[in-house]
């Protein structure tokens, strides 16, 4: 295990599982003083039932992080962020769905929280580095900071993380992007960590139950139903566009239409119309993103030739990615993609560095010669 130069402060974002416990024991070995922080984000209501489908911030997420603190001399806090939370991550989420969007809540709460409010607490606590368990890695080139992807390719998670910067990565740490998760797991065990064989985390984190509808349906403040389209024809209603997201196939609420799959391929949220259709109506080849960022703070001057994921496990496709607007960008890729889907992230990559990303607010027609309509609309 290669050792960092410098011994210093650093603060643990530890989430009571494997990968951020050993995240802070790695640095504890190396000689840095951990302090370890959990994040109370959300008031889990049936702790129990949280734990039994591997969500995490329960009661024995906490316990499990203090006993990895204990056993590596570390100290921990655990530092409330319920109101951050709600405003930043699950209002963004709500609103996202009830626009017939498809959100990343992990993308809002690692950009609003963990590396602003966190980073920001952590100056206060004297140290000198945030480190968390993400699984990619921050290397030195030059006069600058890259991101790049893990060394475990199948738990990368650099697709999340395209909104750093210069700045905040100076102060990051990710000590278990240049292992495998074997490797983690079996560093775990030498180390004698507690949570050695503990499963990882599954879906979303604050609907342990993972079902997203049911959550979201309490908090929409307008009338959201409407009809589903094929072909420009009525052939049924819904309940709401929360309900849909881009390429679904399951649960549509309709008669069998045609003895071939339908999914859905539109939705209108301005008429609240879901449009379906066949398999090849869910290609494309040009998305319009924004919110962009640029990991070197240097936008290309043109376009440039990039591989681009538009989902999280997602494959990387290669395409041109167009500057234009503020923040914004045209994406062509070189063959058509499916189910480009507003509100996800896309991300462009050079090989296994991340260059940045975006937020796609729309797929867009091949032979389209109108200019997209440029926004200011914000992830956050």
């Amino acid at each position: 295990m290669s050792s960092y130069k410098k011994k210093k402060r650093v603060v643990v974002a530890m989430s009571g599982g494997v990968d951020s416990s050993v995240a802070a024991g790695l640095l504890a070995e190396d000689g840095y003083e951990v302090v370890g922080v959990t994040m109370r984000l959300f008031a889990a209501k049936n702790e129990s039932f949280a734990k039994l489908n591997k969500s995490c911030c329960s009661i024995e997420d906490v316990e499990d992080a203090r006993k990895v603190c204990r056993q590596i001399n570390a100290k921990h806090y655990f530092l409330n962020f319920e109101k951050e939370f709600e405003q930043h991550v699950i209002n963004y989420f709500v609103s996202e769905y009830e626009k017939g969007r498809t959100p990343h809540p992990c993308l809002a709460c690692n950009d609003r929280l963990k590396f602003d409010f966190l980073l920001k607490r952590s100056e206060l606590m004297d140290a000198d580095y945030l480190a968390t368990g993400h699984y990619a890695q921050i290397i030195n080139s030059k006069n600058e900071k890259k991101l790049v992807k893990a060394k475990d390719i199948s738990k990368d998670q650099s697709y999340v993380l395209f909104n750093l910067n210069q700045e905040k990565m100076e102060r990051l740490l990710l000590p278990v992007g240049k292992y495998s998760k074997d490797e983690i797991r079996e560093i775990a065990k030498k180390l004698n960590l507690s949570v050695a064989d503990k499963p990882d985390s599954q879906d979303i984190c604050f609907i342990p139950s993972g079902d997203y509808k049911k959550f979201v349906e309490p908090k929409i403040t307008k009338n959201i139903s409407g009809s589903i389209i094929n072909n420009g024809k009525v052939i049924g209603k819904h309940s709401g566009i929360h309900s849909f997201t881009i390429g679904q196939r399951k649960g549509l609420p309709i008669e069998n239409i045609s003895n071939r799959p339908v999914y859905v391929t539109k939705i209108n949220s301005k008429t609240n119309e879901v449009t379906v259709g066949h398999a090849e109506e869910l290609m494309k080849k040009r998305l319009f993103c924004n919110k962009v960022n640029w990991i070197s703070e240097t936008p290309p001057i043109q376009a440039i030739k990039a591989s681009v994921r538009i989902r999280y496990n997602g494959a990387d496709s290669p395409a041109e990615v167009i500057p234009c607007g503020e923040n914004e960008a045209i994406i062509n890729f070189d063959k058509p993609v499916r189910a480009i889907t507003p509100g996800q992230a896309v991300v462009f990559y050079d090989h296994y560095e991340v260059i940045g990303g975006g937020i796609i607010e729309y797929s867009l027609e091949t032979d389209s010669i109108e200019e997209p309509i440029f926004t200011n609309t914000l992830l956050r």
